[in-house]
């Protein structure tokens, strides 16, 4: 094709933010261009993982499905190429005509060195780059400026240091037709062939006929937008947020949660705040003490403290992360990450995670204390690792340091919470068993009573419930309470004999080094739920 070198010719590079609402870098891109193409890659370092599993593969595709929808509404479609970025993109640029690239920057510190090179790469060619900052509500590098050069490491300086800032800047219009102005997509007849979006079964994956609830997630910005729209219909409990009072229900997925949309960009974080400050406005005079927005500033808290750590997901080399020396079980690890402990409450969580790609923020601590500090004393960066795998909304900011703080690690975190017994807990919000019998069926005909502790249950009600312990469901892979009194002690000393600048214990109570001696707050839940 014979392009003029003196037009604009624009390809927007998709990543995370999977949406044509509130884009700005594609829509700078648009003015003014003659031609434009957006693309997706699958970049081996996402596409090539082995710990990206079927859920996650199959909420991105659908997401690309529903972007290249909205974009033949344009007249344009979306362009999956398969490569390496740094070897597919120049091959592009090359073959288009390109005289300008756009795209979303990218907040975590493995991405903001690639796209440098990016940057470098397309200066050597000649190119333009736009580029804007929307996968976070603020642009981390004045917070981080503002504090010294450092990241904020507790969520109180955090939130303080935003009184220092701008707030987020309002969403962009969503790029339309009229928009686009005399710019066009040349499409070529064999486009699915060559760009179309592949299906799992193209990519390796065979889909599992005893996942049944699969499917409660379906991705993509239009379904990111009813659900917004459904979301703050609920007046209400906008109105009156405050720390969830948990059911059996609250464990189950919600028809209006958000948290994978966010996580891949399908809803801009800045459309929810807007939408959010919009309603606050209308239904309450001042803001309540909790709100739905904290829970998007503990994304972008995450996001900052990750910003110039690339040891963040890690023990080792990771300045902010206490060293305890975490044993190595295989055997234990592999039966909690499949929901075989023998404790109903963590296996249907963990069943729940494997079928869905969800769980509640509480049962993700429940969960993770008991793979790390209250039973198995297990590293924090392998159930992280099975986190990234299985949940949608997992990335590698949120999920680390989500861990470092179910773990104790940093994050100056309580480890007496009452969430550490699994039986205790789990008869308090499941007191009927009912969520445990949806996701455990092995369970289902054993008389409530014995539902949170089945192994306890005579021989004969094991066989009137047709579920013998031991042989239909497991036994209890560790004593709780034996290993918890261990545990206890274990953490009480990592702490009195390795922190460094990091809370220590001290009467029961977890006090910071150089600051006044006072109880650590508890944090409220991270994603949004509902």
């Amino acid at each position: 094709m014979d392009y003029n070198v003196k037009k604009k010719h624009t390809v927007h590079w998709f990543r995370k933010g999977l949406r044509l609402h509130d884009n700005p870098s594609l829509r700078e891109g648009l003015v003014d261009a003659k031609t434009f193409r957006c693309i997706f890659i699958l970049d081996p370092w996402f596409a090539g993982a082995l710990n990206v599993g079927i859920n996650k593969w199959r909420f991105l595709l659908q997401c690309l499905s529903d972007l290249d929808a909205s974009l033949k509404k344009l007249n344009s479609r979306l362009f999956v190429i398969k490569g390496q970025p740094a070897e597919a993109l120049p091959k592009i640029f090359k073959m288009w005509g390109t005289t300008n690239f756009t795209f979303e920057e990218d907040p975590e510190p493995f991405g903001r060195v690639r796209d440098q090179n990016i940057k470098v790469m397309c200066r050597e060619m000649g190119i333009s780059v736009i580029t804007h900052c929307t996968h976070t509500l603020y642009k981390l590098d004045k917070i981080i400026n503002i504090n010294g050069g450092k990241a904020p490491m507790t969520y109180n300086l955090f939130h303080k240091l935003l009184e220092c800032i701008e707030p987020p800047e309002e969403p962009v219009p969503t790029i339309d037709e009229d928009f686009l102005g005399g710019a066009v997509t040349p499409i070529e007849y064999d486009h699915n062939d060559i760009f179309g979006v592949p299906t799992l079964e193209e990519l390796g994956f065979i889909e599992p006929n005893n996942l049944i609830r699969q499917n409660i997630w379906k991705g993509g910005e239009t379904e990111a937008l009813v659900r917004l729209q459904c979301h703050l219909e609920r007046k209400e409990f906008i109105a009156t947020y405050g720390k969830p009072q948990m059911t059996s229900h609250s464990l189950l997925a919600s028809p209006t949660g958000l948290a994978p949309y966010l996580r891949f960009g399908c809803l801009s974080t800045r459309l929810f705040f807007s939408k959010l400050n919009n309603l606050y406005q209308k239904i309450r005079k001042t803001r309540p003490p909790l709100s739905l927005h904290g829970q998007l500033l503990w994304r972008d808290f995450f996001y900052c403290a990750s910003h110039n750590n690339p040891n963040f997901d890690r023990i080792l080399g990771n300045p902010i992360c206490l060293q305890i020396p975490w044993d190595k079980n295989p055997l234990a690890l592999s039966k909690w990450a499949n929901g075989q402990t023998g404790y109903p409450l963590i296996d249907a969580i963990m069943i729940q995670l494997r079928h869905e790609g969800w769980i509640h923020s509480i049962a993700r601590y429940v969960t993770a204390c008991f793979l790390t500090w209250a039973d198995l004393w297990l590293s924090w960066e392998e159930g992280m690792k099975v986190f990234d795998e299985l949940l949608l909304d997992a990335d590698w900011s949120v999920n680390a340091g989500s861990w470092m703080r179910y773990s104790c690690s940093s994050f100056f975190q309580d480890f007496t919470h009452s969430y550490n017994c699994p039986v205790k807990f789990g008869r308090k919000i499941d007191p009927n068993g009912d969520f445990i019998r949806r996701y455990i069926p092995a369970l289902k005909n054993m008389p409530t009573q014995y539902t949170h502790e089945p192994w306890l249950a005579p021989e004969s009600v094991q066989i009137a419930a047709n579920c013998i312990i031991g042989i239909d469901y497991p036994l209890p892979i560790i004593n709780h309470e034996l290993a918890s009194k261990i545990n206890f002690e274990r953490m009480k000393l990592a702490y009195q004999e390795l922190s460094f600048g990091q809370p220590r214990l001290e009467n029961g109570k977890m006090i910071i080094l150089g600051s006044p001696r006072r109880s650590t707050p508890r944090m409220p839940c991270l994603a949004p739920q509902k």
